[in-house]
């Protein structure tokens, strides 16, 4: 599994996450599949079969998750060098069509979250500004066609 870099709050988020499906969630599903089994015979037992099921499916998410934390990597926030986008940067940007300006952190892929102006480093307008520097263009193809923007400003929060 492939190493991603989270924020002290996105790494947090993920474990707290994974703790609430593991001492909240395990113990409801394995209520509800008792409760189904003392219904009787489980072979035309629809509740007990989609408890089952939901036991499954929450088995893989926690181990998804597990996987996730045990590769996961704290960036110190200190460290990240403002001279080029790039994780945990926050960048000021404008489009040279419009001439609107835009701030974004980019984040990890489970960090992202556009209302909060964090996008992910994978998205295409984060891999287009990755590496960039203060001054720089970035010519970036989304499904409209390519956007061009200008990097004004890179800070870290």
């Amino acid at each position: 599994m492939a190493v991603n870099y989270y924020s002290k709050e996105g790494l947090q988020k993920l474990k707290d996450e994974l703790e609430r499906m593991k001492s909240i969630d395990r113990p409801n599903i394995s209520k509800q599949i008792a409760e189904a089994r003392d219904k009787g015979d489980l072979s035309e037992n629809a509740e007990y079969d989609a408890a089952k099921e939901a036991q499954g499916l929450l088995e893989m998410k926690i181990s998804k998750l597990e996987d996730t934390v045990a590769n996961a990597r704290l960036l110190d926030s200190s460290k990240v060098d403002t001279s080029k986008v790039m994780v945990l940067s926050t960048v000021k940007i404008r489009n040279t069509a419009n001439k609107m300006e835009m701030n974004y952190t980019l984040v990890s892929e489970s960090e992202a979250d556009l209302k909060a102006g964090k996008i992910s480093v994978n998205s295409p307008i984060g891999q287009g500004l990755v590496g960039k520097k203060v001054g720089d263009k970035a010519e970036i193809k989304v499904p409209s066609g390519v956007m061009t923007f200008e990097i004004l400003e890179i800070t870290i929060n």
